[in-house]
């Protein structure tokens, strides 16, 4: 009997049904999740206007082709531009968040006829041509492929990619998160973002943000790297931008001229995608969720950081990393069977990661606090 090709540690729980931040499993028992499936759950489960649309484009059973007029995204398009500040620039369509960087480094390449992408330490793109690191390492170049090669520096670093630039002529595109996720929730200095568009400037290279976890308003503000002020050339985003439906987008600067064949996709865009993610943007505006992430987020990280065994408090927004004085595995596990709360880890054993949906109040926040405050004093006795 054919079986699953056994990649993913998984937990002994069924979940069948949600609503909000709770999720139900097959014995009727209720958990809160503060993990939202690495942060794809934006505006919650089963919120009745995305279940809604969703059921409406469901009961016209349109099939979707790219060589056909889809209306919807276009109204996506404006929406998306609209509601995070980027109304003139143009949206491609894909499925994910790898298939929207591996297309980003692409039309970086066509750009500019260069080759080596620089990503930093602790970063994560996806399964991508990138994905060769999040190690520690102060600097790794690897060729990966035959399209690119990669330079990994040490994050927040200027100097480094000061460095960089003046002795490699070759450099295509440096990719930075917005606010890096699973390498344990690490925000870049407004100064190094600032530095990153200057040399991008400078030495004609594309500056791509990764907004894949940290944009959709998980920080507080549409995408993570708007709280450095600065603009990128290319933004790329997922997992948040369809609330659990595959969909992946690269947001691409006016500058950049499209020709017919320059990018592909085969299901990118498609019908029930286009109104998954425009419920989603329809529910962000209603629902104010965006201002909801920074008044909850910063009350919990200011609340998280009283607790006993905590050694920092890391994020913005909804996008919280917890480094403790231990591996939070046991953590993680306790929290889960003895109090029925999902959250996440990170590639440091030390961090607890939590990516809630953006409509979390302050009284179900209080429900974790409460329970983490409890096993993080067991932990550390």
């Amino acid at each position: 009997m054919a079986k699953l090709f056994d990649v993913y540690p998984l937990f002994d729980i069924q979940p069948e049904k949600g609503n909000g931040v709770w999720i139900y499993d097959k014995n009727g028992e209720k958990y809160l999740d503060l993990y939202g499936g690495h942060a794809v759950i934006s505006i919650g489960h089963s919120h009745p206007h995305y279940v809604g649309m969703l059921n409406e484009q469901l009961n016209k059973l349109v099939f979707y082709s790219n060589s056909i007029q889809n209306p919807l995204q276009s109204e996506l398009a404006s929406k998306l531009g609209e509601l995070s500040g980027y109304k003139d620039w143009q949206l491609f369509l894909c499925n994910s968040g790898a298939e929207a960087n591996e297309n980003a480094f692409k039309l970086a390449s066509f750009h500019n006829e260069k080759k080596t992408i620089i990503s930093f330490t602790k970063g994560f793109h996806g399964r991508t041509s990138l994905s060769v690191a999040t190690t520690d390492s102060a600097k790794i170049k690897a060729p990966v492929n035959q399209v690119h090669d990669t330079m990994m520096l040490p994050f927040n670093d200027e100097d480094a990619l000061k460095e960089a630039f003046e002795q490699n002529s070759n450099i295509c595109a440096v990719i930075v998160e917005g606010i890096q996720g699973i390498g344990g929730i690490h925000v870049p200095t407004e100064s190094f973002m600032k530095k990153i568009r200057e040399y991008c400037s400078l030495y004609n290279a594309v500056m791509i943000a990764d907004e894949i976890q940290s944009g959709y308003g998980r920080s507080g503000k549409f995408f993570g790297h708007q709280w450095a002020g600065v603009e990128p050339d290319i933004i790329t985003m997922a997992k948040g931008m369809g609330n659990g439906f595959p969909i992946g987008g690269v947001l691409i600067s006016p500058k950049f001229e499209a020709w017919h064949g320059m990018l592909g996709t085969t299901f990118g865009g498609n019908h029930l995608a286009c109104s998954a993610g425009i419920a989603v943007l329809d529910v962000l505006q209603k629902e104010f969720l965006l201002t909801n992430a920074t008044t909850v987020g910063d009350w919990l990280m200011e609340e998280l950081a009283k607790i006993s065994g905590v050694k920092e408090v890391r994020g913005k927004g909804l996008m919280i990393g917890v480094e403790m004085d231990t591996e939070v595995a046991s953590i993680r596990k306790d929290l889960l069977f003895d109090h029925h709360i999902f959250t996440g880890g990170a590639s440091e054993k030390n961090t607890l990661r939590l990516l809630p949906p953006l409509n979390l109040t302050k009284e179900q926040g209080l429900k974790f606090l409460q329970a983490f405050k409890k096993v993080a004093e067991e932990a550390m006795a």
